[in-house]
């Protein structure tokens, strides 16, 4: 395929996802804003991290004001799929690409990236992920900079109310699944529960929140992965 038409259906792809991306962002913003962000600081964060869970987590650290090494762990926990996810997608680039596309991909290698570039049939042309990229992440970044300027103009009670679609991001997110495995609604039973034990527990309670969220996704997460392995396709040969 042309790279320039693989550019643009690319471009074409990336355009649901953008605006799915300002929708969220723009929460973000307001999240921002109310920390005592800057929009200047705020986008920023966004083109450079382009992570929802991550920016999410790390806005709410910055507001404890914790320390740097709760920040790199909590980012590190939080982001460790991404490397999956570019291991996996670097197996579909032909051999013969050049080595720096691997590195311009992994930049916007987001869950919604990694899919439509997953389902892409044959090799994967980069200029196609330029495409996505080229219009999702400014996406993202364009929702944060109206969250932020929302945040100055809005009233409070506005606000407060747009700041619950977060949570509606989060519940839309593990509530379809949940329906349909038992193993993984026990573990979002599970998550909720112990969260809150956390929160009550006079010893536990004190453990910051970015070493919470550590705890609780290496407890939680990686107990569930032992416990409910995902059984191996035989019919799957894919390396």
């Amino acid at each position: 395929m042309n790279h320039r038409i693989a550019f643009r259906q690319g471009m074409k792809d990336g355009i649901p996802i953008a605006l799915g991306y300002m929708a969220v962002s723009f929460t973000f913003g307001i999240m921002a804003k109310n920390a005592g962000m800057t929009a200047f600081q705020a986008v920023l964060l966004s083109l450079t991290n382009l992570t929802s869970a991550g920016q999410f987590a790390g806005l709410g650290i910055i507001t404890a004001a914790s320390s740097y090494a709760e920040m790199a762990f909590t980012q590190l926990v939080i982001n460790l799929r991404y490397c999956l996810m570019s291991c996996a997608l670097s197996q579909k680039l032909d051999r013969r690409s050049a080595f720096f596309h691997r590195f311009f991909i992994a930049y916007g290698n987001t869950d919604e990236i990694f899919g439509i570039c997953s389902c892409k049939e044959g090799k994967l042309d980069p200029f196609y992920s330029y495409g996505a990229i080229s219009v999702a992440s400014p996406g993202w970044a364009f929702g944060t900079f109206l969250g932020v300027l929302s945040g100055s103009i809005l009233p409070g009670r506005v606000l407060s109310a747009l700041g619950v679609a977060l949570y509606g991001m989060f519940i839309a997110v593990i509530v379809p699944p949940s329906k349909n495995s038992r193993i993984i609604a026990g573990v979002v039973l599970t998550s909720m529960a112990v969260s809150l034990l956390f929160t009550w527990i006079p010893v536990l309670n004190s453990i910051s929140s970015g070493f919470r969220i550590i705890l609780l996704t290496l407890l939680i997460a990686g107990g569930a992965a032992v416990l409910f392995p995902i059984p191996e396709d035989p019919d799957d040969e894919s390396i």
